[in-house]
C-alpha cells in the first residue's frame, strides 16, 4: 500500500518505520510545508531511529511536503499531540480538496485528542473507512509496545473499514483474536480508561506505602504478594515518588474531565490524581523531616529528572515539585539525569542553585543526601564506597525502592524508601 502520514508523535515514527519496514510505500509529511532533513529526525530511543534511517536508505520511507505527496495512498494517517488538534483539522480541509483517486481511502486517527477527536476530523473528511488507533508507544521502549500487543484495539466505523485495518496490521498481528474492533467513540472512551486504571494501581500502592511506614511494613513484600494473585497481576504496582509523562497524565485528566461533564463526579478519579500529586512531594517530605525542617544552605543530589527511565521527557515529571519545594528552603541542587539536562536546562536556565552535572558521581560531592527520582539502569547498582566518600551526609532517599535497605544500612548509609 501507499501510506500518507502525518505529524511527529513517537507513534508517529514507530508506524511509519513499521509501515515501511514491512513492504509499503511509506510518506511522512512532518512537516506540511516546509522541507526536513533527514539529520532533523532524532526520537530518544535509538531503535527507533535506526529503522527510520535504515527505512529512509532503503527506499521505502521518504518525507515529502504536502504538495509531494501522492494523492492516489490507500492510508492516511493522522498522528498529532493533545495540542496540535487545529494543525490536524487544517490539515484534514487541505486534504479534502485533493481529487483522490482511489474509490476506498482508509482515514485513520492515532492522535492523542481525546473524546470525539476522531469525529472532528470525520466532518472536515465527510467520507466512510475512518477507524481510530490508540497511541500506545510507551518512551523507552516504543517499537515493542505496539508489535509485542496481546491485542489490539480498533475503532471503525463500519466493517469494511475492519477489513481494511486487518490488512493494514496483518503484518503485526497474524490471528483474529488479535483484534478488538468496536466504534470509533467506545474505542476513544476505552483508551483513556485504560490510562485511569493503570493510574488507580500506581496510586493505590503509593496509598498503601503510606500507610506500610506507619505500620512497620515494608511495602516490597506487600507489592510481592499481590503480585503472586493472578487475579492482580505484577504491572504497575510498583511504589514511588508518582507518575508522569505528557499523554499518561492528559488521558487521566481528560477522563477526569469527561466523567464530570456528564454530570456525574467521579470521586475515584479526583482521589487517583490528588494522591499522585502529593506522592511527588514524598522525598521533599522525608528531607524536611530528616533534617528537621532546616535546609538552607543544604547540597541535595538528585538522580533522574525524566518521568520515567529510557526517555528524556519530564512532562509532568516529580523532579519540577522536588526542585520548586527544594529551591523554597534554599537549597543547592546538584542534578544528573543521562538523557534529560538539556530538558532541565531549557526550562530552567542557568541557576547559582542548580548544577547540571554530567556524571552521576559528580552530583553527589559534598551532598547532605541523595534522592533517586528515575530509575534508570546505571543507577541501580552504584559503587557505593565511592558514594561514601563524596557525601558530606550518608543519607540516600529511594523514591524509587530500587536498593536493598538492609544492605545499603549495612554499608553505613541512613535509607529511606517509599513504604520500607
Amino acid at each position: 500500500m501507499k501510506i500518507n502520514v502525518f505529524g511527529t508523535t513517537l507513534q508517529a515514527a514507530v508506524l511509519a518505520g513499521l509501515f515501511a519496514e514491512y513492504g509499503h510505500q511509506v510518506y511522512w509529511c512532518r512537516n506540511e510545508d516546509s522541507d526536513l532533513s533527514h539529520s532533523d529526525i532524532h526520537y530518544q530511543d535509538d531503535v527507533v531511529n535506526q529503522l527510520i534511517h535504515k527505512q529512509i536508505a532503503g527506499g521505502f520511507l521518504s518525507l515529502p511536503i504536502f504538495e509531494q505527496l501522492p494523492q492516489d495512498s490507500e492510508v492516511w494517517l493522522f498522528s498529532f499531540s493533545a495540542t496540535e488538534l487545529d494543525r490536524a483539522l487544517t490539515l484534514a480541509e487541505r486534504i479534502r480538496g485533493l481529487p483522490h483517486s482511489r474509490p476506498e481511502l482508509l482515514l485513520i486517527n492515532g492522535s492523542t485528542f481525546g473524546l470525539q477527536g476522531t469525529e472532528q476530523l470525520k466532518q472536515k473528511i465527510a467520507l466512510d473507512g475512518w477507524a481510530y488507533l490508540p497511541d500506545v508507544i510507551q518512551e523507552g521502549n516504543a517499537l515493542n509496545s505496539f508489535t509485542q500487543l496481546k491485542r489490539v484495539i480498533v475503532g471503525v466505523d463500519h466493517a469494511q473499514t475492519a477489513n481494511l485495518m486487518k490488512e493494514l496490521l496483518r503484518p503485526f498481528f497474524q490471528f483474529k483474536h488479535q483484534y478488538l474492533f468496536m466504534p470509533i467513540l467506545d474505542a476513544e472512551f476505552t483508551k483513556l480508561s485504560i490510562s485511569g486504571m493503570l493510574a488507580t494501581r500506581i496510586s493505590y500502592m503509593n496509598d498503601l506505602a503510606l500507610v506500610s511506614e506507619k505500620l512497620g511494613v515494608d511495602i516490597a513484600n506487600v507489592q510481592q504478594g499481590l503480585a503472586a494473585d493472578s487475579r492482580v497481576g505484577s504491572a504497575y504496582l510498583s511504589p514511588g515518588a508518582g507518575f508522569g509523562g505528557e499523554n499518561f497524565s492528559r488521558d487521566i485528566l481528560t477522563l477526569s474531565s469527561t466523567v464530570a461533564g456528564t454530570g456525574a463526579r467521579s470521586q475515584l478519579l479526583e482521589q487517583v490524581w490528588e494522591i499522585n500529586e502529593q506522592q511527588k512531594e514524598i522525598l521533599f517530605r522525608k528531607l524536611w523531616n530528616y533534617y528537621r525542617c532546616d535546609l538552607k544552605g543544604k547540597v541535595i543530589a538528585i538522580w533522574g529528572a525524566s518521568f520515567k527511565e529510557n526517555t528524556s521527557s519530564i512532562d509532568n515529571a516529580p523532579i519540577h515539585i522536588m526542585l520548586a519545594a527544594l529551591w523554597a528552603q534554599g537549597v543547592i541542587v546538584q542534578l544528573h539525569d543521562p538523557q534529560a539536562l538539556d530538558e532541565i536546562l531549557q526550562r530552567y536556565g542557568q541557576r547559582k542553585d542548580l548544577l547540571l552535572c554530567t556524571d552521576q558521581y559528580q552530583a553527589t560531592e559534598n551532598a547532605h543526601a541523595l534522592c533517586l527520582m528515575t530509575a534508570w539502569k546505571q543507577y541501580l547498582s552504584p559503587d557505593f564506597k565511592a558514594l561514601h566518600r563524596k557525601m558530606l551526609h550518608p543519607l540516600i532517599l529511594d523514591g524509587r525502592n530500587v536498593f536493598d535497605p538492609q544492605y545499603v544500612q549495612q554499608l553505613g548509609f541512613v535509607y529511606q524508601g517509599v513504604g520500607r
